[in-house]
């Protein structure tokens, strides 16, 4: 006798009714057969309606050939003898094709002059289809009608084609169904086998068989996989079911929290402050092997110089009240030159025992050297501003409301100090405008075939008075026959001109600036190059001299600037020119700094454009 809950799951299954696999199946056998049906509908349709037009073609074309024979035939011919020579005609027309139900010729009064059956108004009405064409005679450039011609068809030939073709649709739809649904059935059928095999392997797993495995011979590639995670899982779980239940529990705990934790550098310690686990990245942020840390205590590592380095924070981590939410504890460290922010988050068990701590290394020095830079940026541009702003109220105040008690020369220095302030003043303001475009991710600029010379010369035209002021001579080498070049000319104009203007600022008076126009040796690249006899640069500030906020500081150079003058040279020649920046110096005997332009640039993929009237204007030297 069946028990109630033997009663009670059977009502259970009955009310479940199809599974969720054979409702899939079902639904796919009727979308599938609904495809079919319909486009088997729309196939008969299509081919009944060419058909039928094909038929109505053919009848328009017999009634136009026997009006025109109906002509031919009758034009010479006494009246009284037209009946028998139509007769004719039409007889041997009708035997022809037994798909012509009549044939009927009238005159130009509709009055019939012969009809090829004698009930014409029965025939008429059982003809499929009934078509008339005029029959005309030329008169000069007018036709002149004599009468028409009437054909009927009685449609038997369209309907043995059409059934004929219906048929053929039919079967050949129906071969596809059963295809479809025989592919379907046994793509299910496999897929329950290899099912099945699994189910097998979870009951022997549920009841205790660890290390049982699955076959997976003979399986899709995706079945193989599951059957091999399966395998390993069953073997694991054999090798764990040696250990005991408590040393399971904590390998379980230690598994998952490392896991949850695994995003940066993680380090596991005991209750006892003792490591137990330390992943990859951490040991490549505290640069230590793994033999080095396991099983020491946290508070005794130190860095290079002898600096313990968790110490301080483990013990004010220790001495803060542990919460059962595990609320992670931040601080900052330092290894080295190296900053790291460590999260430190405490480890219970389900019973809410305390059985240590995980620590998350995550490196932001980056992120603090930037902020760095950012800062010094802001402070150096609010600095930078405040003096040409300064010194144009100063003079403008003073024009203002003395201007009438200086003379002609001294207003004119005025104005000129003025002049120079606001192009100082220009050209920050176009330096940060340039860093936010330039920098932009998928921009492109829109570039031209130019000759470099035509940039080179002009941006040399504009600087000669800035030179004259320092008795500085400029002089341009070119090597002869460059090729020209795919460039955006303004951010070129705009490069050279910052490397150029770098120049001019940090030669001594009366010095020469060379600069020089070529092939590259390898010839695949147009290089510019500015030579100075300027103080030089350490082989230190060479590396970082085209880096962002960069600034050289000593007591030589101590021209004022943003630092992103030649930064954006760099973006602009390697970002958006597939191009090559490069700097040769010697301290106490001056600096060449240059880029390299490809003759033939690669093929760029599709970026937003920026137009040359988005471009900042190009500032005067």
């Amino acid at each position: 006798m069946d028990t109630g809950a033997d009663i009670k799951n059977k009502s259970r299954t009955k009310k479940k009714g199809m599974t969720a696999q054979t409702r899939l199946i079902l639904a796919g056998l009727g979308i599938s057969t609904v495809f079919i049906l319909a486009s088997a509908g729309f196939a008969t349709y299509s081919i009944s309606l060419n058909m039928n037009n094909a038929y109505k073609n053919f009848a328009q074309v017999l009634s136009k050939t026997l009006a025109i024979e109906g002509i031919e035939i009758t034009k010479d011919v006494p009246e009284l003898a037209k009946y028998d020579a139509l007769r004719a005609n039409s007889v041997s027309v009708l035997n022809s094709n037994s798909d012509i139900a009549f044939i009927v010729f009238k005159d130009n009064k509709s009055k019939i002059i012969y009809s090829s059956k004698d009930d014409y108004s029965k025939q008429a009405e059982n003809a499929r289809i009934i078509v008339s064409s005029p029959m005309e005679i030329k008169n000069g450039a007018e036709s002149v009608m004599v009468g028409s011609v009437e054909v009927g068809l009685s449609g038997n030939i369209m309907d043995k084609v059409s059934t004929t073709s219906n048929t053929s649709l039919a079967i050949v739809f129906l071969l596809a169904w059963i295809v479809i649904a025989g592919i379907i059935y046994m793509n299910s059928s496999i897929i329950t086998r290899e099912l099945r095999k699994l189910y097998q392997g979870v009951k022997k797993i549920s009841s205790g068989e660890f290390g049982y495995m699955i076959d997976d011979k003979d399986v899709d590639k995706e079945v193989k996989e599951l059957y091999a995670a399966f395998n390993d899982m069953s073997e694991k779980l054999s090798r764990y079911n040696e250990q005991t239940i408590e040393s399971l529990t904590f390998e379980r705990n230690k598994l998952e929290s490392v896991l949850m934790s695994i995003v940066n550098g993680v380090v596991v310690c005991d209750n006892h402050d003792k490591v137990i686990m330390v992943n990859n990245y951490a040991k490549k942020l505290l640069e230590v092997d793994e033999k080095d840390i396991l099983n020491t205590q946290i508070q005794q590592f130190c860095d290079s110089s002898g600096e313990l380095c968790f110490a301080d924070k483990i013990t004010q981590f220790k001495d803060t009240p542990l919460d059962d939410d595990g609320t992670p504890v931040p601080f900052n460290i330092e290894i080295d030159s190296r900053i790291l922010k460590c999260l430190i988050s405490p480890m219970f068990t389900r019973s809410n025992s305390y059985v240590g701590y995980i620590i998350v290394l995550i490196d932001v020095t980056k992120d603090v050297e930037m902020d760095q830079l950012r800062s010094n940026f802001i402070s150096n541009v609010s600095h930078e501003l405040r003096t040409p702003v300064t010194v144009l109220r100063s003079y403008i105040d003073t024009l203002y409301n003395f201007g009438n008690d200086f003379d002609f020369n001294t207003q004119r220095e005025f104005i000129g100090v003025m002049n120079q302030e606001i192009i100082r003043l220009n050209r920050m303001v176009n330096d940060i405008l340039d860093f936010s475009r330039y920098e932009a991710q998928n921009i492109k600029l829109e570039k031209t075939k130019t000759n470099i010379m035509e940039i080179i010369e002009d941006a040399v035209n504009q600087v000669q008075v800035l030179a004259k002021e320092h008795d500085l001579t400029i002089s341009i080498m070119k090597e002869p026959d460059l090729p020209e070049i795919y460039v955006n000319i303004d951010s070129i104009s705009r490069a050279f001109m910052n490397i150029l203007s770098n120049a001019i600022k940090y030669s001594p008076d009366g010095k020469r600036i060379k600069v020089r126009v070529e092939r590259s040796r390898d010839g695949e690249y147009v290089e510019v190059s500015v030579e100075d006899q300027g103080p030089g640069l350490s082989e230190k500030d060479q590396k970082k001299v085209f880096d962002r906020f960069y600034r050289v500081e000593n007591a030589t150079h101590t021209v004022k600037g943003t630092g992103l003058g030649l930064h954006l040279v760099k973006v602009t020649v390697e970002k958006h020119h597939q191009g090559q920046v490069f700097v040769n110096s010697k301290e106490g005997e001056g600096s060449t700094f240059g880029f390299r332009l490809p003759i033939n640039p690669p093929v760029e993929e599709e970026e937003e454009y920026i137009p040359k009237n988005m471009l900042p204007a190009e500032s005067e030297a």
